[in-house]
């Protein structure tokens, strides 16, 4: 993808979706940071109807702290790897608690220290909760950007790294935000829906494959 072709490719995805927002759902920074802790190997959906559960009885660090472990894995019993979740979300809020002052840190060493907190969690509370343009990879950024060759790469780390150099800076904010929607309701991993796609004239597979949808992988 050239960069013209990036630019008009997220000029129409903001277009259609100018304020673009995670699907996660959340009330403050805490409550961001545990719900993307949460999300790993999970949906969205089933996320937030986990935290629904939690936050109304335990929404900070100090409360989590004090449900316990036990109370807070009943609470995460519906979501994959819940036991190995709760460990490390308990221990995140008892360092939290220590080393930080019940505060989410700001910087992406202090996130990344926190337990089951890596790259991609830290880049997200990077972003969402303090408008940093940094470019998360999850399954269906990482699609998007290969499928469409607006940043290829083997692995996350260089697709993220691809992103950095290749997304327009005004779109650098909301970039992942339109990658993750588009992939996940439009760049499917399986029958992607190219015949509806607003931006398939700037995609490389869907040109390679000459206009034939069946023919993207």
């Amino acid at each position: 993808m050239s960069p013209e072709a990036a630019d008009a490719f997220f000029a129409t995805l903001q277009g259609a979706n100018p304020h673009p927002q995670t699907e996660l759902e959340y009330a403050s920074v805490f409550e961001l940071l545990a719900a993307v802790l949460l999300s790993a190997q999970s949906t969205d959906v089933g996320v937030n109807k986990a935290t629904r559960r939690l936050f109304a009885v335990a929404n900070t660090p100090q409360r989590i702290v004090a449900l316990g472990l036990p109370a807070l894995t009943e609470h995460l019993r519906t979501i994959g790897l819940y036991r190995n979740k709760a460990k490390n979300l308990l221990k995140t809020c008892e360092i939290l608690l220590a080393e930080h002052g019940g505060r989410v840190p700001r910087s992406r060493e202090a996130l990344q220290a926190l337990p089951g907190v890596g790259r991609k969690t830290a880049n997200v509370v990077l972003n969402v909760a303090f408008g940093e343009p940094t470019q998360p990879v999850d399954t269906h950024v990482f699609r998007v950007s290969n499928r469409t060759g607006l940043a290829p790469g083997s692995t996350p780390a260089s697709v993220e790294q691809g992103l950095e150099q290749r997304v327009p800076e005004p779109y650098r904010v909301g970039a992942h935000h339109w990658l993750i929607l588009h992939g996940r309701y439009v760049c499917t991993a399986r029958a992607p829906r190219c015949l509806a796609c607003p931006v398939a004239a700037y995609c490389d597979a869907f040109r390679q494959a000459a206009g034939d949808p069946s023919r993207v992988r």
